[in-house]
C-alpha cells in the first residue's frame, strides 16, 4: 500500500460571468431621452401657432437670418412676422394690460384699438374738456400718464417699428398768436413720445412723429368734435413687404375694420355748439 498514489481531491468553483460593464446605462439614458422627446412633441402640440412656428423655424433657420422663423440667441421675437391674424392678438393683449392701469374705468371710453393695413392703430380722444392733455396745451393730464407709462412697458416688448401722430379738431387759435394747431398737434405727439420712451419705448423703436392738425378729422361731419383731438400710436407691420399699403378707410380719418371701444361711448354735443378751442382756453 506504500507504493500507492495519494489520493488528490480537485474543487471546482462554479464560474461566474464577468463584469457587465456600463451597457445598463446606455439603455437607461436612451429611455429619458425618448421620453424627454415625448414631452417635447405634447407641449408644442398644445402651444400656440406661432409658438410652433417659431420653435419649426428655428430647426430651418438656426441663425435667424434668413426669412424664415428662428433665432439668432435674441429671441424668435426678433424675426417674428406680425401679420393681420395675431396683429388681432395683440391688439387683446394690450387691452388686457392696460386694465391693470388705475385710471382705466375713467380713460376706456376714449381707448380706440382698430386693426388697419398699416397695422394696429391705438387712439387716445379728448373729452370736450379734456382728457390726456390739458386744454389747449401739449402738457399730458396726471390721469393719462398711467396709461401711457403702460402702453410704452408692452410696445417696447416688440421688435416692432411705431409712428405717433397728434391731431387736432378745426378750431383756430386765437389771432395774433404765433402758435397754431400744427404746432399743438406735433407737440402732443412728441410729448408722449418723450414720457412713454422714458419708460419702455426703445430709444430706435419710434421712426415717426408726426402732426396733422386738422387734416385728418376723425369726424368730418362734425370738425369742432372733441373726438377729433386725439394721439394716435401705430404699431407698424415687421415686414412691410408682406402687407397690403396703407391705404386710409373713407370718413374716419385712417381708420380701417376691427375699431373697438372699451364702453359704450358718450354722446357728442352738436358740431355748432360752443366749446372749449385748442388754444382758446390760453390768451
Amino acid at each position: 500500500m506504500s507504493g500507492s498514489r495519494p489520493i488528490i481531491i480537485i474543487k471546482k468553483k462554479a464560474a461566474h460571468g464577468g463584469h457587465h460593464g456600463g451597457a445598463w446605462k446606455v439603455a437607461y439614458a436612451d429611455f429619458v431621452t425618448a421620453m424627454m422627446a415625448l414631452f417635447i412633441v405634447l407641449w408644442l402640440l398644445n402651444s400656440s401657432k406661432h409658438v410652433q412656428e417659431a420653435v419649426g423655424g428655428y430647426f430651418k433657420d438656426p441663425t435667424g437670418k434668413s426669412k424664415k422663423v428662428g433665432s439668432d440667441m435674441q429671441g424668435t421675437g426678433e424675426n417674428f412676422v406680425l401679420s393681420k391674424d395675431n396683429m388681432q392678438k395683440l391688439k387683446e393683449q394690450l387691452q388686457k394690460a392696460i386694465r391693470e392701469v388705475p385710471s382705466f374705468e375713467k380713460l376706456k371710453n376714449h381707448i380706440d384699438m382698430t386693426v388697419t393695413n398699416e397695422g394696429l392703430r391705438i387712439e387716445l380722444t379728448e373729452a370736450e374738456k379734456g382728457t390726456f392733455f390739458d386744454i389747449g396745451s401739449p402738457k399730458l393730464a396726471v390721469a393719462s400718464e398711467d396709461l401711457l407709462i403702460k402702453l410704452a412697458e408692452e410696445l417696447g416688448k416688440l421688435p416692432n417699428k411705431i409712428f405717433i401722430e397728434g391731431h387736432t379738431d378745426a378750431k383756430p387759435y386765437s389771432e395774433g398768436r404765433n402758435y397754431g394747431n400744427w404746432e399743438l398737434s406735433s407737440d402732443r405727439a412728441n410729448s408722449a413720445r418723450r414720457l412713454m420712451q422714458g419708460h419702455g419705448l426703445r430709444a430706435d423703436q419710434v421712426t415717426q412723429v408726426r402732426g396733422f392738425a386738422d387734416q385728418r378729422l376723425r369726424k368730418k361731419d362734425a370738425p369742432l368734435d372733441s373726438s377729433n383731438r386725439r394721439i394716435s400710436f401705430i404699431v407698424e407691420y415687421q415686414n412691410r413687404e408682406t402687407s397690403e399699403p396703407f391705404e386710409p378707410a373713407k370718413g374716419e380719418g385712417g381708420h380701417g375694420e376691427g375699431g373697438e371701444k372699451y364702453g359704450e361711448e358718450k354722446p357728442q354735443p352738436p358740431a355748432e355748439a360752443p366749446h372749449a378751442p385748442e388754444g382758446a382756453a390760453k390768451p
